[in-house]
């Protein structure tokens, strides 16, 4: 492990998100008149890059695919603007993956992806040997499943492999058996573990495919279950939110970051959830991410 910052290497999707504000979301068939459109910088895995960099103080890769157009063009631009090294992201013929995000008066979204770009990412040579420097790789499930499995395949001995399990999917063996800490909201730990129960349950069901699971639970906090251990619960951190766009992804970032420099994963946790927090008071994904100052001022350890 580097000595300071530690390594972390995200794989993963990069999007140009479309949001508009709605006072509400609408029913099935129903048109409401929402605000203005904004284009902003996203995708689960450039978000948790930016939020690995810029509130977790790791040197960060990010590996992904974006067009040869002018969305592109803005998510490597926030990328790099956020001390992320750019050059194994691939320009590829096509759009840049989109999202269209709709966000209410309470902070909630809805979120419909486009993948575009994002289904051409791959793991070649260079990204092999980048990923082999890591300290911590760090995926979700916006890229192809063998994308996925050949990033946690390529981590040198004693990195950990952290799968945020978003969009939640079905899982095949071979990502299973890669994975050191799995990642998850409640939805996700249900659809895991194929069925509904409350979270310490639906934790212990996954404990039997990896050795660490983490589910988040918004203004709940956190559960942090560990095999051979006694499952924690990290108390969320009071705020206003204004949008949650990328919260769970900054928190995600934040979560591999404390890991990479040799963080317990509880105190990973905190980290995490004091970064998510923050995250969620202030408009967009990427420019919502907060410095690594604000988060270890938020979590008590500045």
């Amino acid at each position: 492990m580097s000595e300071d910052r530690g390594r972390v290497v995200v794989v993963g999707s990069a999007n140009v998100d479309l949001v508009v504000p709605v006072p509400r979301h609408p029913a099935g068939g129903e048109t409401i008149l929402g605000g203005d459109l904004t284009r902003h910088a996203g995708g689960k895995g450039a978000n948790q890059a930016v939020a690995a960099a810029r509130a977790g103080g790791a040197e960060t890769t990010f590996i992904g695919a974006v067009g040869r157009d002018e969305s592109g063009d803005l998510l490597l631009a926030s990328l790099d603007g956020a001390g992320v090294r750019t050059d194994l992201v691939a320009r590829v013929p096509g759009a840049t993956g989109t999202a269209l995000i709709s966000v209410s008066t309470d902070g909630e979204n809805t979120i419909i992806v486009a993948p575009g770009a994002n289904s051409l990412v791959e793991v070649g040579g260079a990204q092999a040997e980048r990923l082999a420097e890591a300290d911590v790789v760090l995926a979700q499930l916006e890229v192809p499943l063998d994308v996925i499995t050949a990033a946690a395949a390529a981590r040198r001995p004693g990195a950990l492999f952290v799968l945020n399990a978003a969009p939640s999917r079905e899982l095949p063996p071979e990502v299973w058996d890669a994975v050191d800490v799995l990642v998850v909201n409640e939805h996700e730990a249900a659809d895991l573990a194929g069925r509904q129960d409350e979270p310490a349950a639906l934790a212990a069901d996954l404990l039997a495919h990896v050795g660490a699971v983490v589910v988040t639970l918004g203004a709940q906090g956190s559960l942090v279950a560990e095999r051979d251990r006694d499952p924690v619960t990290v108390a969320a951190f009071p705020v206003e939110p204004v949008d949650t766009t990328g919260a769970g992804d900054t928190y995600c970032g934040v979560l591999a970051a404390a890991l990479a420099r040799g963080a317990g994963l509880p105190a990973a946790a905190r980290l995490a959830a004091a970064a998510g927090a923050l995250a969620t008071t202030a408009a967009g994904a990427q420019e919502a991410v907060p410095t690594a100052a604000a988060v270890a001022a938020l979590a008590g350890q500045d």
